[in-house]
């Protein structure tokens, strides 16, 4: 019997919430507390053993993975794949009317961005590559709520809009991949 692949999938921790002055998604950093908290997850995740850590490329994803890998000597490695869904909105105040419209049809997708269903195909496929691009290994994944969401909704985990508006930052869940091409075991682990 082979070795189980795990990926320890990481939602980061408190960021800067957006504003029409940015920073933009894609540099928005953690808060002071999130950068507490990032430093707070470095036990809980170095247990894991990890052989690679890899992220999504926006700021808060890395540095909420940065602590762990700084410690584990370890490269933080970034994977577009493994980005937050583009949701195609302008920053806008009155989002979430737009996000329960696109979690009512998951097919929906404004002009310029992506659907649901869309990325829950991509975090899927982002997550069988990196457990079949390192089998039988513990893989430590820096990412977003909505991302993890989609997966595990891939993954066969009911999931709804309100399961994103509940979901802790950050959050750690790991899947357990006996092969990389059927549905892994999941546990939350914080």
């Amino acid at each position: 019997m082979r070795t189980p692949t795990e990926i320890v999938l990481v939602r980061h921790a408190r960021s800067v919430p957006p504003t029409a002055d940015g920073p933009d998604d894609f540099t928005r950093p953690l808060t002071t507390r999130g950068l507490r908290q990032a430093e707070e997850l470095v036990t809980t995740l170095s247990e894991a053993r990890p052989a690679a850590i890899w992220s999504s490329p926006y700021r808060r994803a890395i540095q909420t993975v940065q602590p762990t890998a700084d410690a584990l000597g370890l490269p933080v490695r970034t994977r577009t794949e493994l980005r937050e869904w583009d949701d195609g909105l302008a920053f806008t105040e009155v989002w979430e009317s737009h996000y329960v419209r696109s979690w009512t049809d998951l097919s929906y997708a404004r002009p310029g961005g992506e659907s649901l269903e869309q990325l829950g195909i991509r975090a899927v496929a982002a997550l069988r590559a990196l457990a079949r691009h390192h089998p039988g290994r513990v893989v430590l994944v820096g990412s977003h709520g909505t991302f993890i969401c989609r997966a595990l909704a891939g993954f066969g985990v009911p999931v709804e809009w309100a399961t994103v508006r509940q979901m802790p930052m950050p959050a750690v869940y790991r899947l357990r991949f006996t092969d990389p091409h059927t549905r892994p075991e999941i546990s939350e682990l914080v």
